[in-house]
């Protein structure tokens, strides 16, 4: 996988004055456009747009203080439709415009650009199984938050403080299937899965059973999903779970991610500084 990946990154310097094409940045690594776009936001630590932006005015940076060319002849070049926008992009990376650049022959900001290797970290395996399963429905409160990568998600936190007890006893009753009990449940991601980008998160359970009045509810179609687990302190062996899943998991086996919900069902320790966690993440077997 990591090798293919690294084919698609040498796609994208070949066609940094062009239109970027992930459908063909996908065929490359063989794998799906939305499977492309999460592997590469975890691995990079950024959305492929914003990487295909940062080298693309890295490179136009150079011309610029080169002076060979007219600094529109660069923009249009580097598929910006005038002088201004260019001059925008080029100072929200760069700190200067261009013109200023050009004049003094200041330092860049550089986006260097990227390789993939995989490095396996830790003593011990991780732990997973791949489900197919049948529809089932999720039921419970839902909200729409923003994504956070590191460290607590206080929007999530407020959220979930404001359910009533009463109501999560309800649905707790409710909980027929697994993964049982409560369960979160994150949907409608960004592929970029960009930090501040929006999502819904479901507090609630797997059931058959009717949603209550003053819930909500998510069908789920029939599918396959990869379950990992692990335990440790929280919240940092979650969000280090979901780092691995894709940065070690994805390219050393035959699946990769597809649209649905993902599901993290947590059971904290007392003092809530520990943590057992079950992950599920819809997938799909690599053709090919």
């Amino acid at each position: 996988m990591l090798e293919r990946l690294n084919q698609a990154m040498e796609q994208i310097e070949q066609g940094l004055d062009r239109p970027v094409d992930v459908a063909g940045l996908a065929r490359t690594a063989t794998t799906s456009e939305y499977h492309l776009r999460r592997m590469f936001s975890a691995l990079a630590g950024m959305p492929l747009s914003e990487y295909v932006r940062r080298r693309r005015l890295t490179v136009a940076g150079a011309e610029v203080l080169d002076g060979r060319e007219p600094l529109l002849e660069i923009a249009v070049r580097y598929g910006y439709g005038s002088g201004e926008a260019f001059a925008r992009a080029f100072r929200a990376v760069h700190g200067v415009g261009p013109g200023e650049a050009r004049r003094t022959g200041c330092a860049l900001v550089s986006q260097p650009r990227l390789t993939f290797r995989l490095t396996v970290e830790g003593s011990s395996s991780m732990r997973y199984r791949v489900v197919d399963r049948p529809a089932f429905t999720v039921v419970g409160l839902k909200a729409r938050v923003p994504l956070v990568h590191l460290g607590p998600n206080q929007a999530i936190i407020d959220f979930v403080r404001g359910i009533e007890p009463r109501t999560v006893e309800r649905l707790e009753l409710l909980s027929d299937q697994e993964p049982q009990g409560i369960v979160a449940v994150c949907d409608d991601l960004d592929p970029s899965r960009a930090e501040g980008t929006e999502l819904d998160y479901y507090h609630g359970v797997i059931t058959s059973a009717a949603a209550p009045e003053g819930t909500t509810s998510l069908a789920v179609p029939t599918g396959t999903w990869a379950v990992f687990t692990t335990s440790g302190p929280a919240p940092q062996v979650i969000q280090e779970l979901w780092r691995d899943v894709f940065t070690q998991w994805f390219p050393s086996n035959p699946y990769r991610s597809r649209p649905g919900p993902e599901l993290l069902r947590t059971r904290l320790s007392p003092d809530r500084t520990e943590a057992d966690a079950e992950l599920w993440l819809p997938v799909e077997r690599e053709q090919g």
